[in-house]
């Protein structure tokens, strides 16, 4: 034997005084099972051995008998790594009350035995309290229950048939289930047979009322009113259930007029019975007093139909459907305004009021449609302006600034004339100009129109006939020409064709003419008529513009004008 150089004693190896010594472990650990439909996952109780000679550890789960898994050891004998540096579990490492992984699986130790306690509280660890082992869920669902002992009763079912055959009891009832999506209240007949206490329910089917015609909703048997606290699960869709799975069955005194009850998840409100039904509760259970009950109910006062507000989109009329039908229809149109509107279209000639400088200039064309009181705006197209033209509105019903979104105020025909603003959703126009066709609307419907708007309409005539009578008695006296140039103006209306119309070229002339002087400067007239393709090339054209100059850079668009028809 080898001697301790220090002490002078023998030499022994360390496992000598830990050799055989084994600490143990109570633990599980929880197995999903995820192709069953009776378990989730099961509880498995494991039993943890550590070695103090080498500090392994083992696994190993008792066996049951016909458990139909694998069992005993689950982890051989060996040193186990507690986490990924290398290091292993040592006894110092377990506990009561404490979860730890082994091989991905987490065991949590809820009790060690007597030996493993006393070791560990020598070597100064503090263990924590002790836990109850989890059971698995289906494994006390398993456990056959106590059996009960019921004996026989003595009730003579023979002579109850005999006494009873052939009565029956007739109650009157509803289901009423308008609490729930698509609901309504619905009317059975219960039958209740004395003779072996069965219950019968039976549909009461009207004229047209499309549904099948089905005669019963319920088959006559026993109901029972009471079930035994651990016959939840009963398969009950499948076998008949007995008088063990039953505390107490429906019976004759369970039916009262003017009480419910649930049979099968229904709630059936009884409000009258037959006379045979009142006279056997008289006798029988001594209630007299069985009246029929009111069950109508007093229709509901019709609900305001509140339109929700308005989102913006389209018109409030076209929205508004929506809210009425499930498939929206086109509002009603006033097939007579139509009729006598057809085609009638009253035009006006407005200008942007705009801080922009750009926009100053620019001129739009409303047009006002009768039959629909609708508005288009169109802005001619005008040369190295910048701005494209055409199209700036397209047919739509344009709302006041100052009306109600419930209730709109559209734009009418009363509401436009000289000097008047437009607001179209949010751009300010001024009226500058009328054509002759909404002058004449305006004078058989003066009725329409403010005296501020005949005003304002009146001023605008003499100003723009001022001018052009002042022009053509000076013309008159100073030009001896005069006569050639109506000649020349019946020669053309007569020899060139595909001519423009005379009030789209007075309109594009009347844009660059903001003083309403009836001349343009000679590079804006040939621009505008390059613009309506007037044939400018043609002969008799040059022509008529040589005679409607005035002075080097001015012409006489007035003139020009009479030679295209109207």
């Amino acid at each position: 034997m080898v001697s301790n150089p220090v002490h002078g004693l023998p030499f022994l190896p360390g496992t000598s005084f830990t050799d055989s010594t084994v600490l143990k472990f109570d633990a599980y650990f929880q197995e999903d099972v995820p192709m069953s439909t009776e378990e989730h996952y099961r509880i498995r109780q494991v039993n943890i051995y550590y070695y103090l000679e080498d500090d392994s550890m083992s696994v190993v789960e008792p066996v049951v008998e016909n458990s139909g898994i694998p069992q005993g050891k689950l982890i051989k004998r060996q040193r186990l790594a507690k986490n990924d540096r290398g290091d292993h579990y040592h006894w110092k490492d377990l506990n009561r009350g404490i979860n730890i992984t082994i091989y991905g699986k987490t065991f949590r130790i809820v009790e060690c035995d007597r030996f493993t306690q006393v070791f560990l509280e020598s070597q100064g660890i503090e263990l924590n309290p002790p836990e109850t082992m989890a059971l698995d869920p289906y494994i006390e669902l398993r456990k056959q229950p106590l059996r009960k002992y019921v004996t026989p009763s003595d009730f003579d079912q023979f002579k109850q048939f005999l006494a009873f055959d052939k009565q029956v009891l007739r109650f009157y009832a509803i289901w009423d289930d308008t609490d729930s999506m698509f609901g309504e209240c619905r009317n059975y007949i219960i039958h209740y047979y004395l003779m072996d206490d069965t219950i019968e329910i039976r549909e009461v089917h009207e004229q047209n009322d499309g549904r099948d015609p089905f005669p019963l909703l319920m088959n006559r048997q026993r109901m029972p009113k009471v079930l035994v606290k651990d016959s939840k699960t009963f398969p009950q869709c499948v076998l008949e259930i007995s008088d063990q799975e039953v505390l107490e069955w429906y019976t004759a005194k369970d039916f009262i007029v003017g009480k419910p009850l649930t049979i099968l998840g229904r709630t059936f409100f009884i409000y009258d019975c037959d006379p045979f039904t009142r006279k056997y509760y008289q006798e029988k259970f001594g209630i007299s007093d069985l009246p029929r009950i009111d069950i109508s109910k007093k229709e509901p006062p019709p609900v305001k139909q509140e339109l929700p507000p308005y989102n913006g989109f389209g018109l409030v009329e076209d929205s508004a459907q929506n809210c009425f039908t499930l498939i929206p229809k086109p509002p009603k149109k006033d097939i007579v305004k139509m009729l006598v509107n057809d085609n009638k279209v009253l035009r006006y000639l407005a200008s942007l009021e705009s801080p922009i400088p750009e926009d100053k200039d620019r001129r739009f064309v409303f047009s006002y449609f009768l039959a629909t009181d609708m508005i288009s705006i169109f802005e001619p197209p005008v040369r190295n302006s910048g701005i494209i033209g055409g199209k700036y509105l397209g047919r739509t019903k344009v709302v006041k600034p100052h009306s109600s979104v419930e209730n709109p105020i559209y734009y009418s025909p009363g509401d436009f004339f000289i000097g008047a603003m437009i607001e179209v959703f949010g751009h300010r126009f001024i009226i500058r100009d009328i054509d002759d066709y909404a002058l004449k609307y305006m004078e058989s419907n003066a009725a329409q129109y403010s005296p501020e708007a005949l005003s304002s309409i009146q001023d605008h005539i003499r100003k723009r006939e001022a001018p052009a009578s002042e022009l053509e008695n000076k013309q008159a006296e100073v030009d001896p020409g005069m006569q050639e140039l109506e000649a020349l103006i019946d020669t053309i209306q007569k020899q060139v064709k595909d001519l423009p119309h005379r009030d789209n070229i007075c309109e594009a002339f009347q844009v660059h003419d903001k003083e309403a002087s009836g001349y343009v400067d000679k590079e804006v007239f040939f621009k505008t008529c390059g613009s309506l393709n007037i044939p400018v090339d043609d002969s008799l054209i040059k022509e008529l513009i040589r005679l409607c100059r005035h002075g080097e850079d001015k012409i006489n668009y007035y003139n020009f004008i009479r030679a295209f028809s109207d």
